[in-house]
């Protein structure tokens, strides 16, 4: 995660620690039974056809390359206006409207003959997989009925692509709640619903078929933003490898064995979704999310795809890597390159940009966005296109359980005895970092404590650290003892997911923090060398290892030892102290055993993280009332289209307008584009689902609830044909006394691309 403007959002959170606290002496803790709350619009449209197999079991067990399959791809787009998006933790970054749709995907890959040993890869259009997430999925999966009751705890996988500019208000702990002013249950509700469809849809589509593995390099989409911390890593280390982050792609393509069709992929790049900067505000799913639009899209054409074709890019070791590919510059005039020891500008954090491909557009990072999207969408292809891929072969397994790191004592491989410590946030936490920098006096790499004493106030009213938690993450200077503040309910967790799933040689570990790029090597090294070493796969298939996340909780960075010294934001941010990483390596080979052919037992569940779905506060106000001018309808055309544009223009309308919270529209659309015919007849050919189309909302008098929705067609991204189009706009009106909720539409003027 990025933070922009943290000490703002530092001292929020000691302002709301302060309400809250007043609000619970004076009311008590509420008791929001939201869990049972569901939208009450249902899905419309835009359903993937189900792959139904012919068979779930029985004949093709034998083959140990044949694999039940399944794809599904769900609506998962919470509010977009007036609710904080996740991610740079910036107060000030509120929803303004939409450019694209935010998805789950869900993959399964299951035995044949053993309905047990089977698992599901989730890839969401979110900033990270989430404690109160994964129990709504998991309760979700229980409703549906006996045939979900295979899927658990042990083996499903949440993981977010880790997007900066969707809806937040969602997360299970209190510290990533506080920009957002609580928890939003419409939020929360969109995408366990979505995700819960997704799975759905992936299930009821399983047919046999086959995996395969393959790999390339993607050169241009991903730097690292913490170079000087990277460089603290030994010498010999660091000469193991042409980079200083990771280039490769490793891509699964799923082929279904009744007619040769690939199914989907699902891939493992690292690069973090932060293209679209901290100062815009219209919901998108970011670099990867264009990625797996791109693909998608091209699919619907290729005849070696299937109908409903699923591309899930998921996030790999992704901490200190950035999409701003040109470096880090100062925009303070001086337009030299940020310090390298701290990312400074003058001594300050706050002029120190990273540059994207088309740094200097005023567009929010969107063009750069969708350029790093499409490298990746290249990327992938050309595996994809190529002939290079290694068939998987092998039992499908897997793992979780939670492990308590709060004290967490364990031996290093040269026989030191160390352990971990209560979560804490360190000074340079707050200075963020260039993709999202911080505020006030805070500097990366800065091992003493903030020349403002507000700031060990703040600390101080969370919850002072003790001489023990202060000597336990030396050399951070704690900032934000989030481990041990508990008051209203937990600030950030103790108790992490332990996963790991295989499906034959490959193997996937589910990491619920953002791994540096020395920290994933170190680790999937780990698991690579036990895998061979105690047999776990055939020597004669070496493994495949790939890291993913962050998924099932966000437990934010995961820095190595010597990264942790050098104290920049990822070091800053590791919260269980030094020997964080180390941690999850000995946690994930202990129980290593548990994916053997010959595991006897399931692994154990351990201790339980606390569910605040029922406790957390929110302090988000609902939509009132819409109204509309008088003599004016919802719907109606306020600034109208022209007559014709050349190919290439931005073509806008504005409309009387609604809060579209009121309608959530999952599975179908705000806006479309609608081309006509030869014969007279309308066609849609873009809606929400397309990057180029932008919905922005904008309240215009908030004493009569009036609004404009601006829509905006940008015809030079997809070269549309010449012809006559119109924009639609869908939307939904709160009535004032009564609260109903009644649907309406607008249609702009006609319009030619010439």
């Amino acid at each position: 995660m990025a933070r922009s403007h943290i000490a703002v959002a530092i001292g929020a959170a000691l302002a709301a620690a302060l309400i809250i606290s007043q609000l619970i002496i004076n009311l008590g803790l509420p008791n929001v039974d939201f869990w049972h709350w569901r939208l009450d619009q249902p899905y419309y449209g835009m359903q993937q056809p189900h792959m139904l197999g012919e068979k779930q079991s029985g004949e093709l067990a034998d083959d140990p390359s044949s694999y039940l399959i399944g794809v599904g791809k769900a609506d998962i787009t919470g509010p977009v206006v007036e609710l904080n998006l996740m991610g740079y933790a910036n107060t000030s970054q509120v929803g303004t409207g939409l450019r694209q749709r935010l998805y789950s995907r869900a993959f399964i890959i299951g035995s044949p003959s053993d309905p047990n040993e089977r698992f599901i890869y989730m890839v969401l259009d979110t900033q990270s997989g989430d404690t109160a997430i994964r129990n709504g999925i998991l309760e979700g999966l229980q409703g549906l009925g006996s045939a979900y009751s295979i899927y658990t705890q042990k083996n499903v996988a949440v993981t977010g692509t880790h997007s900066h500019s969707g809806p937040g208000a969602w997360l299970n702990y209190l510290l990533p709640q506080i920009t957002s002013l609580g928890f939003d249950k419409q939020s929360y509700q969109a995408i366990v619903d979505g995700a819960l469809l997704s799975i759905k849809r992936a299930h009821e589509g399983l047919t046999i078929g086959t995996v395969s593995s393959g790999s390339g390099k993607i050169s241009d989409a991903n730097i690292n933003r913490s170079l000087y911390a990277y460089l603290a890593n030994p010498q010999e280390e660091r000469d193991r490898y042409t980079d200083n982050v990771d280039k490769t792609m490793t891509l699964l393509k799923f082929t279904r064995a009744s007619d040769g069709k690939v199914i989907g992929i699902l891939n493992w790049f690292a690069v973090h979704g932060t293209s679209l900067l901290g100062n815009q505000t219209i919901v998108a799913a970011d670099n990867k999310g264009v990625a797996a639009y791109l693909f998608e899209q091209e699919m619907a054409s290729n005849s070696d795809a299937a109908e409903g074709f699923v591309a899930g890019f998921s996030q790999a070791n992704v901490g200190d890597t950035t999409p701003n590919v040109l470096g880090a510059w100062c925009e303070d005039g001086s337009n030299q390159e940020c310090k390298l020891e701290d990312s400074t500008c003058g001594n300050k954090s706050q002029d120190c940009h990273g540059r994207g491909p088309y740094f200097g557009l005023n567009d929010g990072g969107a063009k750069s966005c969708y350029e790093i999207g499409k490298r990746q969408y290249n990327g992938a292809l050309g595996i994809f296109s190529s002939n290079e891929f290694t068939t998987v072969t092998g039992n499908v397994r897997s793992l979780h359980t939670f492990v308590d790191f709060s004290n967490f004592t364990f031996t290093l491989r040269n026989g030191t005895t160390v352990h971990t410590c209560p979560a804490a946030m360190g000074n340079s936490f707050a200075a963020g970092t260039s993709d999202g920098p911080g505020a006030f006096d805070f500097v990366q790499n800065d091992p003493g404590a903030p020349n403002n004493p507000f700031w060990n106030v703040v600390g101080s009213a969370i919850a002072p650290p003790g001489e023990k938690q202060i000597k336990c993450q030396y050399p951070k200077p704690i900032l934000l003892n989030v481990g041990e503040a508990k008051v209203p309910y937990d600030w950030s967790p103790n108790i992490v997911d332990i996963q790991v799933l295989r499906v034959g040689q490959f193997i996937i570990i589910v990491s619920p923090g953002e791994a540096t790029t020395m920290s994933g090597r170190r680790w999937r090294e780990a698991v690579y060398n036990q895998a061979v070493s105690s047999n776990l796969v055939s020597s004669s298939t070496p493994p495949i290892v790939v890291l993913g996340g962050p998924a099932n909780s966000y437990t934010h960075y995961i820095a190595t030892e010597e990264e942790y010294g050098i104290q920049r934001y990822e070091g800053a941010s590791t919260l269980y102290g030094q020997h964080t990483l180390n941690a999850y390596i000995n946690s994930t080979l202990t129980l290593l055993p548990y994916l053997s052919d010959n595991a006897e037992s399931a692994s154990p569940a351990g201790p339980t993280p606390p569910d605040n779905r029922n406790r957390s506060i929110s302090l988000i106000t609902g939509v009132v009332y819409d109204g509309s001018p008088i003599g004016k309808s919802y719907g109606q055309v306020t600034t109208d289209v022209s007559s014709s544009y050349a190919r290439g223009s931005l073509v806008s309308a504005t409309f009387v307008g609604a809060n579209p919270r009121n309608n959530l529209h999952l599975e179908t659309t705000f806006t479309a584009i609608e081309q006509q015919q030869g014969d007279g007849t309308w066609l849609r050919i873009r809606d929400d689902e397309d990057w180029e189309l932008v919905y922005e909302w904008k309240r215009t008098n908030g004493l009569t609830g009036y609004s404009d929705a601006k829509i905006t067609w940008d015809t030079s991204i997809s070269s549309p044909a010449a012809g006559s189009y119109r924009i639609k706009y869908y939307g939904d009106a709160k009535a004032a006394v009564t609260g109903k909720i009644t649907a309406f539409d607008g249609t702009s003027g006609v319009f030619k691309l010439t």
